[in-house]
């Protein structure tokens, strides 16, 4: 058997027809290449060597010798002496006894069942010769596409988009073999040019004994009518009176079962066969145009911005034409990202100062997990650089949507990660910087008990009173909260806060506040008021922390006043009478 040729290069016509403007001349370019490749190789096949291979390996030269006899004798049954005796005499009766007995033989079940076997060998031969033939098409039509694309969108997209049209040319060999069947289709999973051919082997030679059967009675009664013209006077020659009685059914068995009628019936098989394949060649090479047009359209709608930028700006195709295949998928997402915010200026800006090339080449999985979550390609990079190999803890704690990292450094993120605690870790990735810098005083664990006992409210609180008090009042008030997390109670109104930070002296303001001795404590209670009369601390946190002792003082005062008030008033009315 002939291999199939090797691929047919394109000519210089043929490759400028591919660098057309419009679509449709490209699909048209690109139909004519594959129809010439294809018709290359299939040219290769030697059908009639083929045909007979199987014919000899399924033995049919006795099937179509049974068959013959059994159609012999079935004729000369149903039919008269008289017919008999006629056909020795008349063209037209020996004409159709012979049409009889060969219709009966390739009409039967047998002769039908042997073709089918027989069409199902020679599909099985053919489908190797057509994956070589699919291959050599594929080759110049991918440079046809190539040559289409590279021109508009440089060498990266016009490669990429023929790695997926290649693939439409092959047939995997773990999931898809050359074979052909009459009554199932072989080929599982295989959506491609070469599979497409093989089914179309196999649908043109499925039931093809229905078909040729009576285009091989055609053939065979031409060749019949020929010898059975002179009728008696060859049977007179050949045989003995008594064989007279069968008329020309024993020249027509003979002659059937001859080497020439069957090398006959062998060149109809190989001629239908090919004449089939030959028609449906022009409309599958129609439809592989197509099929590769749709691969390019489907790719166009996938990467519509990146392809329009390319086509219209000439430093954007040429970071593109430099990036690899496999960066295209993370070259559109991250375009599409900044176009969404900045359009496309903003794309083009990024390309100028480096951002865009880097993001893409330095970028990992996690990296961009944080650009499409936060739509900036700037928080995605700074976030990667702060985070380092930890990044994928920080999209674990979500803090990327809590905060921002412009107010990190690496070492106040490693803090807030080395917690180890998701929720204490949101939480102070919440605050200010400024308040946060000033919780890092504390070590991990009262950090991590802080951050889980104050929800972010308290610690927004808490991060107000240490941005706004002294240092040294600023760690008082840390370390009390620290240990006791309640005691930010006691400091949570805006009362309370603007009075410490109204006060002289805060550390006393604080300590004044966050103290748990008891309100009847005199040397503690006389100490505040010493410093609320010294001017050191406000006169609110007096009230704030003493209420009942202020309102019972109050309340002496008041009926001292009113006996005063009295005496006073009482003498004066005396003095008048």
């Amino acid at each position: 058997m002939q291999q199939a040729s090797a691929a047919v290069p394109l000519t210089r016509a043929e490759y400028e027809a591919c660098q057309a403007e419009d679509e449709a001349a490209f699909r048209s370019a690109v139909e004519s290449i594959t129809l010439k490749s294809l018709q290359a190789g299939l040219q290769q096949v030697d059908f009639r060597t083929l045909v007979a291979a199987e014919w000899r390996r399924i033995g049919f030269d006795e099937i179509l010798d049974k068959q013959v006899d059994a159609a012999v004798d079935e004729v000369h049954g149903e039919s008269s002496w008289g017919d008999l005796l006629q056909s020795l005499a008349y063209a037209e009766k020996a004409q159709e006894l012979a049409t009889a007995v060969s219709e009966r033989v390739f009409q039967s079940e047998p002769v039908r069942s042997g073709i089918e076997q027989l069409a199902t060998g020679v599909g099985k031969e053919i489908g190797r010769n057509i994956e070589l033939a699919t291959v050599d098409a594929a080759e110049p039509s991918l440079q046809c596409l190539q040559a289409y694309l590279g021109p508009r969108f440089g060498v990266t997209v016009s490669r990429v988009v023929a790695s997926d049209a290649g693939k439409a040319f092959a047939i995997d060999p773990a999931t898809a073999t050359s074979q052909v069947s009459t009554t199932s289709v072989l080929i599982q999973g295989s959506e491609g040019i070469a599979g497409a051919v093989i089914l179309l082997v196999r649908r043109q030679l499925s039931n093809m004994a229905t078909r040729i059967g009576h285009r091989i009675v055609g053939a065979v009664l031409g060749r019949l009518v020929s010898i059975v013209a002179g009728g008696i006077g060859v049977v007179l020659i050949a045989k003995d009176i008594w064989e007279l009685r069968s008329g020309v059914l024993p020249i027509i068995a003979e002659e059937m079962k001859s080497r020439s009628t069957k090398d006959r019936v062998q060149e109809e098989l190989a001629k239908s066969i090919s004449e089939q394949l030959d028609e449906q060649v022009r409309d599958l090479s129609a439809k592989t145009a197509d099929r590769i047009v749709e691969i390019w359209r489907e790719f166009r709608r996938s990467h519509a911005k990146v392809l329009d930028l390319a086509e219209k700006n000439a430093p954007f195709k040429a970071f593109l034409d430099a990036a690899r295949p496999d960066q295209l998928a993370r070259i559109d997402e991250l375009v599409g990202i900044i176009v969404s915010r900045e359009g496309d200026e903003g794309v083009l800006k990024r390309l100028d100062n480096g951002t865009l090339p880097r993001a893409v080449n330095t970028l990992a999985e996690p990296g961009l997990t944080i650009a499409r979550e936060t739509r900036s390609v700037d928080d995605a990079l700074l976030w990667t650089t702060i985070a380092g190999d930890r990044l994928d803890q920080l999209i674990d704690f979500e803090i990327h949507r809590r905060a921002k990292a412009e107010d990190f450094t690496a070492v106040s993120l490693g803090r807030i990660l080395a917690l180890e605690d998701r929720l204490a870790a949101t939480r102070l990735a919440g605050i200010e910087r400024s308040a946060r810098d000033v919780l890092f005083d504390l070590d991990n664990g009262q950090l991590k008990s802080l951050a889980r006992s104050l929800n972010e409210a308290e610690l927004n609180m808490l991060a107000r009173y240490l941005s706004g008090l002294q240092p040294s009042a600023s760690r008082r008030v840390l370390r009390a909260v620290a240990q006791t997390p309640g005691k930010m109670k006691a400091l949570a109104s805006a009362r309370v806060r603007e009075a410490i930070l109204a006060s002289r002296d805060q550390d006393a303001a604080v300590a004044m506040m966050l103290r748990t001795d008891s309100f009847l404590n005199p040397v503690a209670v006389a100490s505040d008021f010493e410093l609320v009369l010294d001017g050191q601390v406000s006169p609110i946190l007096l009230w704030e922390r003493h209420p009942i002792i202020l309102s019972a003082l109050a309340f002496v005062v008041l009926v001292v006043l009113l006996y005063f008030k009295r005496l006073l008033f009482g003498r004066r009315r005396k003095a008048v009478a």
